[in-house]
């Protein structure tokens, strides 16, 4: 068991079933849960809805609140599970903190856009998968990460991560 309660970054592009496992883990584990998307400000949603990749100017901002948030669940001492796409390493370290893990969801990008193209009610267009495609820079081996094939089930994926962390029965 892990000394310091974790918290969980499950990070990939839009569509690769991050808010969907969050969500599991959050109930299997009775963590706190954040929807990282939530955090976006009105600004970055309405650029996104209209069809228009974020900078990285955009991004900051949002990596500051999630990485508050973080920061919140360390001083509180409990645990968190919270979405964000962490594309690159630099938005990655804005967040890294010792007991943080990143959740890397990978896979097939025309498996991630069918899911898009499916899914309702999100501001974020299938349009825009690419660039979050060209945009990722998987975690190097030196960053605290564990890889989550989104070609398993999400019930399969959480109980991996569980699983990878030591935290069944937590």
């Amino acid at each position: 068991m892990l000394s310091t309660p974790p918290v969980l970054v499950l990070m990939g592009p839009s569509g690769t079933g991050k808010s969907t496992v969050g969500a599991m883990l959050s109930g299997r584990l009775g963590w706190p849960f954040q929807e990282g998307d939530d955090l976006h400000p009105a600004e970055n949603v309405d650029k996104m809805r209209r069809g228009h990749a974020l900078t990285d100017e955009d991004r900051i901002p949002w990596l500051e609140l999630v990485a508050a948030w973080i920061d919140e669940r360390r001083a509180a001492g409990e645990p968190g599970i919270i979405t964000c796409s962490a594309l690159k390493r630099s938005y990655r370290d804005i967040l890294r903190r010792d007991n943080v893990t990143f959740v890397n969801f990978t896979g097939d990008a025309a498996v991630v856009r069918d899911r898009m193209m499916r899914r309702q009610g999100h501001f974020m267009p299938p349009a825009l998968l690419d660039s979050q495609f060209a945009t990722l820079e998987p975690p190097g081996s030196d960053e605290q990460a564990i890889d989550v094939d989104i070609a398993l089930a999400p019930e399969e994926q959480a109980a991996l991560v569980a699983s990878a962390l030591r935290l069944e029965g937590s």
